[in-house]
């Protein structure tokens, strides 16, 4: 019988080889103008035995940006470097989506480089502290409330990301729905305060964030375009106290949109089955996520739980991961102090299983 994990599947319009996808992780490491670099390009191509490499969050605007030394698809070098690493990774037989992920209210200004405005659904401060550019955290800017008359004009911010990914070369994009950033504030009412038609209710609260999946569905189709998120993640300042209610609306109406995958960061809540909550909902294939082993992975699969499974940390120590699983071979840890910093040194110099470079 054929592995479960290294059977072909279709995400949408995106084929996968094997269903082990590589989880989009920050790793701080783009070059000036958060243009992706050489050691980008390299640590991407070592990593395309993946079904599916999503990568690390890309902001769609300079306003996107919150963290130090991520990577833009906002200007020309920008699309350029990506279609560098999009060549790559196809070299080696991959594919690949890009995760675009804007922070809203989780901004540290330092890390930016530049001026620019600090957006959320509403004038709230993120509670969490944000790393700086030497890795201290630091509190966060105090966003502007946005105003109703400007989120058709921010939806189709991020429907030119996606068009300018797809013009890279990207095989798609995933909408990064999670871990409190922009779409992310709109859905919580920790975050959303709002008292017009993108506030309030949970099917109000997702109003915005259906929006900018519209937008980017009609831009580059629907069947290259995934979601990410994560019930009851308190991170960033996220109210975890009923995560059925808030997800629910956002699952109903993906569903009508028909996209690529959902990718579901499973907390293990104890009072919430979140996989069989995004199944009664959402007809689209399940990516599960989250401290998972190869076994586990393959038993969601078998049960029909899930359709392909994701894997962030041991891909970073193991650009083979995909063939070390197959072969049943240790893995390797990796080195937590360099997940930030670096540059190549504990990204791109993890060898193979047996020692030779990636």
């Amino acid at each position: 019988m054929t592995d479960a994990l290294f059977k072909s599947i279709p995400l949408g319009d995106i084929t996968l080889a094997n269903r082990i996808v590589m989880s989009p992780m920050t790793r701080d490491r783009a070059g000036p103008g958060d243009v992706p670099n050489d050691i980008m390009v390299d640590y991407y191509r070592q990593r395309a035995s993946a079904g599916l490499i999503v990568t690390e969050g890309v902001q769609p605007s300079e306003v996107g940006k919150g963290y130090w030394r991520t990577p833009g698809i906002w200007s020309d070098a920008q699309i350029e470097g990506w279609a560098r690493v999009a060549e790559a990774v196809h070299a080696e037989g991959g594919k690949i989506v890009m995760q675009i992920m804007h922070c809203g209210r989780v901004v540290v200004p330092a890390n930016r480089g530049y001026e620019a405005d600090v957006i959320a659904p509403s004038a709230l401060p993120c509670p969490d502290k944000v790393p700086g550019p030497d890795g201290v955290p630091l509190e966060t800017a105090t966003p502007r409330a946005l105003d109703a008359a400007e989120l058709p004009a921010l939806a189709e911010e991020f429907a030119q990301s996606a068009r300018n990914a797809r013009a890279a070369g990207i095989d798609g994009v995933e909408l990064h729905a999670s871990s409190g950033y922009l779409i992310n504030q709109f859905l919580n009412p920790a975050s959303n305060h709002r008292v017009d038609e993108f506030g309030g209710s949970p099917e109000n609260r997702a109003r915005f964030p259906l929006m900018v999946l519209k937008a980017m569905a009609d831009a580059i189709g629907a069947g290259r375009v995934g979601l990410r998120f994560s019930p009851g993640n308190p991170y960033n300042g996220m109210d975890t106290s009923d995560p059925a209610a808030t997800f629910i609306p956002l699952l109903i109406g993906a569903n009508e949109l028909g996209l690529a995958y959902m990718h579901v960061l499973d907390m293990g809540l104890a009072d919430l089955d979140t996989l069989t909550m995004v199944r009664d909902h959402c007809a689209a294939p399940i990516i599960a996520n989250n401290m998972l082993t190869a076994d586990k992975g393959r038993a969601l699969i078998e049960a029909g739980r899930a359709d392909a499974i994701s894997f962030g940390r041991a891909f970073i120590a193991n650009p083979d991961l995909v063939a070390r699983i197959r072969d049943g071979q240790a893995l390797s840890k990796p080195d937590f102090t360099l997940l930030y910093t670096g540059e190549e040194k504990g990204f791109t110099d993890y060898p193979k299983a047996d020692g030779t470079p990636a």
